[in-house]
């Protein structure tokens, strides 16, 4: 290329016997140019024309934030804040806070990216990765990371994965929640459309609120609001959906432990032992009635049991672990690798579960895989927001070795793919291709995603309001 530049720079008169500029331009097969069309004695400006088309992405050296807007997406499953990030240069990149959360963790980090270069993804993360914390708190700091992946990928015009170390596959295996029906019939057409799209990893969700106004099968759940694990209106003697799992004293009967035997050996039945089938979702209850639900699911050879107790109890983690054979899994709500680590070094669980939208985006998820696996601990991630941040998810995923399985919550959401632009379809026969293109491969499609606008609100309106930084942010003295 140096050779190419400093024969294009030289006089159009060469010594005889050497090469003239306007033959070289013709033989190097440019010579389609007429000689009018020569900027004579202007090497620059013939460069310029002749490489019109070499794509120039951008100058990354001096890319700079110049905005930060959101657009609030509703059933994507649930709702999705998508953040747009816009740059001096015209490149533009794409977030997501994660489902359930609030725009304002994103945008109260505005002040602090306005005028950076988002090209020092590693740099920024540290900036504002202390106005983020476990749970859906963490949903600004996460999508930021994405959208900054996102630019930076376009900026170099490589795949976010490149930058992250290169890829370990090229399709990503996704797992499917199996919707619940009121019927076993029902249950297994459920599962033969998951099977017919051909998804290889299932999930099924299971627990005590289906034993919930049975007679003799559940101890102390009288006064608890069992059906409503997500708040709602407390009891009189707390919010069940609210209190930490240990503190319900909910027990259950070996009559109830039987209901929930036969349940998952005919729901086991209609999946098959060929595909490996995880569950989910059990309930709030101590720590002797996860060893005891635990042991009694050990005939069906579950791919594992997800978040029987709450992350943060590591001691009883490692107690179930120990007492059961069917594989352990948490992590969904934790953020950053600090509490990751605990958890793999006490060995108190089988697997890890990140969601990248709660982790602390693509390279921290990464840094908790990577981490895992020199332990012999595998990862499986959870997921379940627009096809934004699935694409970081499916990067993530590509860099890292001890993947296993994504999730998807989308799969019955019709116009789903829509709301992106780029190779579609996303997911196919169960798995996701790796994309080759910048970034994370995708660009919000407007049309398709205004579709799903939450009502009453904006469309990327404009953000001034938390363009000013007012506060002093350094954790130290």
């Amino acid at each position: 290329m140096k050779n190419f530049l400093s024969r294009l720079a030289a006089p159009a008169s060469a010594p005889e016997g050497g090469p003239n500029r306007r033959e070289f331009i013709r033989n190097a097969g440019l010579g389609g140019l007429s000689l009018g069309m020569l900027f004579d004695g202007k090497p620059e400006q013939e460069l310029e024309y002749i490489t019109q088309k070499v794509p120039r992405d951008s100058k990354p050296a001096d890319l700079k934030i110049t905005d930060m807007r959101v657009a609030i997406l509703s059933g994507v499953p649930f709702s999705s804040p998508i953040i747009r990030i816009d740059t001096n240069q015209g490149l533009v990149g794409w977030g997501e806070v994660r489902d359930g959360a609030s725009a304002n963790y994103a945008l109260m980090l505005k002040s602090r990216l306005m005028g950076k270069n988002p090209c020092n993804v590693e740099q920024l993360f540290k900036l504002i990765k202390p106005f983020g914390n476990h749970g859906r708190a963490a949903g600004g700091v996460c999508g930021v990371e994405m959208a900054l992946w996102d630019l930076a990928g376009k900026a170099y015009n490589v795949p976010a994965w490149q930058l992250l170390g290169g890829q370990y596959r090229d399709t990503v295996r996704m797992y499917a929640d199996t919707p619940e029906s009121d019927t076993y019939e029902g249950f297994a057409a459920n599962i033969k459309k998951r099977k017919d799209l051909g998804y290889t990893l299932l999930k099924m969700d299971f627990g005590i609120d289906m034993l919930a106004d049975k007679p003799g099968q559940l101890v102390n759940a009288g006064l608890w609001n069992i059906n409503n694990q997500y708040g709602g209106k407390p009891s009189p003697i707390g919010n069940y959906g609210l209190t930490k799992h240990p503190f319900t004293r909910i027990q259950v009967t070996t009559k109830g432990l039987d209901r929930l035997v036969e349940h998952v050996g005919k729901v086991r039945d209609l999946v098959g032992y060929d595909i490996p089938l995880s569950a989910d979702h059990f309930g709030h209850f101590d720590v002797n009635t996860a060893i005891q639900i635990g042991k009694a699911m050990e005939p069906f050879r579950l791919a594992w049991m997800e978040d029987l107790v709450p992350w943060f109890y590591t001691d009883q983690w490692r107690q179930i672990t120990e007492a059961i054979d069917t594989p352990t899994l948490t992590g969904e709500d934790i953020y950053r690798k600090e509490e990751f680590m605990k958890l793999i070094d006490a060995h108190a669980v089988d697997m890890i579960h990140p969601d990248l939208a709660s982790s602390g985006g693509l390279l921290e998820t990464k840094k908790i895989g990577d981490y895992a696996e020199d332990h012999g601990v595998p990862m499986a991630m959870h997921f379940a927001g627009s096809p934004i941040s699935l694409m970081a998810n499916v990067h993530c995923a590509a860099a890292t070795e001890n993947f296993i399985a994504l999730e998807h919550h989308g799969i019955d959401v019709p116009g789903w793919e829509d709301i992106v632009t780029g190779a579609k379809p996303l997911v196919q026969n169960g798995f996701v291709k790796v994309p080759t293109a910048p970034g994370l491969g995708v660009n919000l499609n407007e049309e398709g995603a205004r579709r799903f606008l939450k009502k009453e609100n904006t469309w990327f309106a404009p953000t001034d309001v938390w363009t000013a930084k007012d506060s002093w942010d350094r954790e130290w003295s």
